[in-house]
């Protein structure tokens, strides 16, 4: 109705022209100013989080025949050069060494929690293909959620950009991943709270929030985590640079890989998981925050320059949806999702049983694998386990890791 009103007002499909790249750009930054505006300013803003009301901005915009659904500032800038440059700069609090010996009995639930998302994966893919109308969809959700739920949305970022860029299925697994994680996250609180989990593994920091006779202060994770903090030209200089250079010669790296024909299983399987660019561009990464970490360390900006170009991604995955079929799909998308969420839950409270760990830690490893390090140290914050918090962001940061290495495995072993 309203794109037929702007056909016929306007003259053709969409009231900007996709040519139109100023105006585009306009909408897209006043979207994302809105959108991360309202996130640190209201309670509820917060709670549906500045990403998910990013994508519904562009999702109405698009809908509405205002803004095209396909067009070079999407396409060419934001999904072929936004994209790649911010994952270098998201990746570089990925210190392997301090990850390693500052994370204790939450880095061992992490890795089980994330061995318990990849195979919650396999067992949603396995169960839901025969009855899911497009089977290459549902493996490139498993593959994008894969990444996500070990890592997070910068991993959903990569997987997105390589397995379904511009497709509809993303914005409609997004959404259905937003609408889930309302629901996980009220369920670790109650788990907390649980006599039944609670008679069967130790809860030291719950017993002391309980005992102590002053409560913690509540602390509104958006605000918080993204609090003014000191930048330099020079770090913008820098941030921008080494982000170039990684995409750069990671793009080069995988190119020696992608011109293989191999047929042998094993060697094709190999072959083309190292003729990925995210695999390098991770690796590359990863590399220079581990064994440059002095330098890193002095570096201001690479978290915020970093986020910022992933709204611009968030933005114009809700450009192509189309409302009907992100309803339609999203219900069946929350059933994989939910699968996947599940096992994870299972792996990580077994996982804290089999080896005498707390439930605290079973839930921040939980928490830092499917919401990521900000979501899990939001919460030990919010509980009163402020000792958790710091090794919540670093097994968190390690799922930016290994979140595209699985992912891109997933996709490989399902056929993409």
């Amino acid at each position: 109705m309203f794109e037929k009103l702007w056909m016929i007002l306007a003259g053709r499909p969409t009231l900007i022209s996709p040519d139109d790249v100023w105006a585009l750009l306009f909408v897209m930054c006043a979207s994302i100013f809105a959108a991360i505006f309202l996130e640190q300013k209201f309670r509820l803003a917060s709670k549906i989080t500045g990403a998910i009301i990013a994508l519904l901005i562009a999702l109405v915009l698009s809908n509405a025949g205002i803004i095209p659904s396909s067009c070079a500032l999407y396409d060419d800038v934001v999904w072929g050069i936004i994209v790649p440059i911010a994952i270098p700069m998201l990746l570089l609090r990925c210190n392997l060494k301090k990850i390693w010996s500052q994370t204790g009995h939450l880095l061992v639930i992490f890795l089980i929690g994330a061995l318990g998302t990849t195979i919650g994966a396999f067992i949603a893919y396995f169960l839901l293909k025969n009855s899911f109308e497009n089977v290459k969809d549902l493996a490139k959700v498993a593959a994008m959620m894969t990444a996500s739920y070990i890592g997070g949305g910068v991993n959903f970022v990569a997987m997105a950009s390589q397995y379904a860029p511009g497709s509809d299925i993303t914005a409609a697994t997004s959404v259905a991943d937003n609408l889930l994680m309302a629901a996980y996250f009220f369920a670790l609180v109650l788990f907390a709270s649980s006599k039944f989990l609670r008679s069967k593994l130790s809860h030291p920091y719950i017993d002391a929030v309980e005992s102590s006779a002053t409560p913690e202060s509540k602390i509104t994770q958006a605000a918080s985590f993204w609090s003014r903090k000191e930048i330099s030209l020079k770090d913008i200089a820098i941030n921008v640079a080494f982000s170039v250079t990684v995409v750069f010669i990671s793009r080069f790296t995988a190119s020696l890989f992608s011109n293989f024909e191999i047929t042998n299983l094993f060697m094709n399987f190999i072959v083309r998981f190292l003729g990925s660019q995210y695999v390098w561009i991770t690796t590359f990464s990863v590399l220079a925050a581990t064994f440059a970490s002095s330098q890193v360390e002095q570096l201001n900006g690479s978290q915020e320059v970093g986020s910022y170009l992933i709204y611009m991604f968030l933005f114009v995955i809700g450009v192509p949806a189309n409302i009907f079929t992100v309803f339609a799909k999203s219900p069946a998308l929350l059933l994989v999702t939910s699968i996947m969420v599940f096992t994870n839950m299972i792996f990580c409270l077994a996982g804290a049983k089999l080896f005498k760990f707390n439930l605290e830690d079973s839930l921040i490893a939980s928490n830092a694998c499917i919401g990521g390090p900000t979501t899990a140290a939001g919460m030990a914050i919010s509980q009163g386990w402020a000792e958790l918090a710091g090794p919540a962001m670093l097994v968190g940061t390690l799922g930016y890791v290994l979140g595209n290495y699985m992912g891109t495995i997933t996709a490989i072993a399902l056929g993409l």
